[in-house]
């Protein structure tokens, strides 16, 4: 008599994607006091997407970005991009992880830029770095720059840039050694609206010319409603997500549908919004019905 063949095992969470996190947990020690900023967030992100992750000043985006971009270390959970596992990466990884795999463009525009280079020295450097030949790194500074709008600023120092010139420059650094990820940490902060769109257009073109994958941080609506998908933080897990598709109407017109969801993590929790739970006296219990094709969720009476 032969035996039943086992079950088949589930695929991996995120086994195709470009980056996954997976209970991801971050917690800093401020002397005796313990600081949870990630507390078991769960994220997937798609090859060629670009994606805007919102939270408040304190949900914990910031530190998702920085575990992201190899500039911080996880304390518990998982975290992948591309084939690299960040929870076990050696220091010799990190680098030739933050080198080649991924580029990341601070809000700090002095943060991104070396006060005595130009331009093209600044694309230039990384590539230096990375041993990229003298011919190919000179080609390849030229290209982004003109990507980006700001070929004309290829001999200028950063004290000679507007605001939205340093950015973009610092776009064009971070893709030089071209990375499959370009991370942005809030990268319109300090400018004004107008310039902010025009900083954000490039990032998009980036996105769509070449292929790069953007994940940017941003606490702007106005930035965060360009993009088809937007991910919202909130104490340190992922919340719900926006996603934007453009229909056409029966006149031929254009319009962008946003619908919004709810996020279920890995061990079923769901976040209900506050004006939600307000409206409705939702406090620690609620009651849970299981419909044909929906559930329910009741004050407890």
């Amino acid at each position: 008599m032969s035996l039943p063949s086992p079950p088949p095992k589930a695929p991996e969470f995120g086994a195709d994607a470009l980056i996954v996190c997976e209970s991801l947990v971050r917690i800093y020690q401020s002397g005796p006091i313990e600081v949870q900023a990630l507390q078991g967030l769960d994220l997937i992100v798609e090859s060629g997407e670009m994606v805007a992750v919102v939270g408040a000043s304190g949900s914990g985006k910031s530190t998702l970005l920085s575990i992201l971009a190899g500039i911080d270390a996880p304390t518990a959970g998982r975290a992948r991009v591309g084939t690299w596992n960040l929870l076990s990466m050696s220091r010799t990884d990190r680098v030739r992880y933050r080198r080649h795999t991924v580029g990341f463009v601070r809000q700090q525009t002095a943060s991104n830029l070396v006060s005595y280079l130009t331009a093209r020295q600044m694309v230039d450097l990384p590539m230096t770095a990375a041993r990229v030949p003298v011919k190919a790194r000179r080609d390849r500074s030229l290209e982004l720059l003109g990507m980006l709008g700001v070929a004309d600023c290829a001999d200028r120092k950063p004290g000679q840039l507007s605001g939205g010139q340093q950015q973009r420059v610092a776009i064009a650094v971070a893709l030089a050694n071209e990375p499959q990820v370009l991370f942005a940490d809030e990268p319109t902060g300090e400018l004004d609206t107008a310039t902010s769109a025009e900083v954000f257009g490039a990032m998009r073109d980036v996105n769509r010319e070449l292929g790069v994958t953007v994940v940017v941080v941003t606490h702007d609506p106005t930035v965060s409603g360009q993009v088809e998908r937007t991910v919202a933080i909130r104490d340190g897990r992922t919340s719900s997500e926006v996603l934007r598709r453009t229909a056409t109407a029966d006149n031929g017109d254009t319009h962008v549908i946003a619908e919004e969801y709810a996020v279920m993590d890995r061990a079923g929790r769901v976040q209900i919004p506050a004006d939600f739970r307000e409206a409705l006296a939702l406090t620690r219990r609620v009651r849970l019905a299981l419909e044909p094709d929906h559930v329910t969720i009741r004050p407890d009476a």
